[in-house]
Parts: structure tokens; C-alpha cells; sequence
């Protein structure tokens, strides 16, 4: 079982997304209020504090959401969950992993700075399959591996 460390959202997307206190996962579209949900396959993104810290440790200032991850995460290994992997997000909310890594087409201000990006190797994407609310300190948990 892990943690969840932070809540992130933006208006719009491209942007670093910015903490909120507590958020609304909505079945078939994602965190509630933010530009990346919809009926797609990417509805949430997560990313580990562990691999936050990797690019701290490389000198960079960054914090939750600066990759522009809906869920930061500690004490769980997000890239070892298969495809088709569920998780209890908070006490209510089920997730399915849909894509480990993305690929990007546009170079943020991240690579940049450090010559290097986490989330596309290191973030995973869930779509939600159950509603409910999600905070700083939350439980996230497997319900089933695939």
C-alpha cells in the first residue's frame, strides 16, 4: 500500500498543474475540474515523490505537479503495474491502469532545465471505473494485478 502525497489540477493543458486540498475522480472522465479529463484513456496521470526526488536530487526545484500529474504518489512502485492493473485511489475511487510512460512531443521547460524527464518514463495513466474523492494522505492500494 502506498500514499497519496499530493492533489494537483489545471485550467488548461500544457501547464504545470497546481495542488488542491482535495478532488472529485469522476467515472469515464478523470479528476473533476481539470483540463486532461474527458473519455479518453489518459483520465488521471500519477507520479511518483520518489522520482520527483531524482530530479531534485539533480539539482532542480521542482514539486508535486510541476510534471503536470493529477496524483502524486509514495511507497508504491506506479511502473511495475501491468496494463489492465486496478487500484483503490482514497477510500472509494477505482482506477485501471491504462499506459505506463507517455511519449513527448514538445519538450517542456523540465528537459530543459535538466536535460531529462520523469513522467515519460516513470508516470503512469488510469481511467476511473468507480467515483470518489481523493486528499493528501490517502491510501492507494492494488485491488487486482493483472
Amino acid at each position: 500500500m502506498g500514499e497519496i502525497v499530493a492533489v494537483c489540477s489545471s485550467e488548461k493543458k500544457g501547464e504545470r498543474k497546481k495542488r488542491i486540498p482535495i478532488g472529485r475522480l469522476l467515472v469515464d472522465f478523470g479528476l473533476e475540474g481539470d483540463a486532461h479529463g474527458g473519455p479518453w484513456h489518459r483520465q488521471v496521470s500519477l507520479l511518483a515523490i520518489e522520482s520527483i526526488d531524482k530530479m531534485r536530487a539533480q539539482g532542480l526545484d521542482v514539486n508535486p505537479g510541476d510534471f503536470a500529474e493529477n496524483l502524486t504518489t509514495k511507497g508504491i512502485d506506479l511502473v511495475s503495474l501491468p496494463v489492465g492493473t486496478k487500484i483503490r485511489v482514497g477510500k472509494e475511487a477505482i482506477g485501471e491502469v491504462t499506459q505506463i510512460g507517455k511519449e513527448c512531443h514538445n519538450k517542456c521547460a523540465i528537459y530543459y532545465q535538466a536535460g531529462d524527464c520523469v513522467m515519460p518514463k516513470e508516470g503512469i495513466f488510469i481511467k476511473i471505473l468507480q467515483a470518489g474523492e481523493v486528499k493528501d494522505g490517502d491510501p492507494i492500494e492494488l485491488v487486482e494485478r493483472l
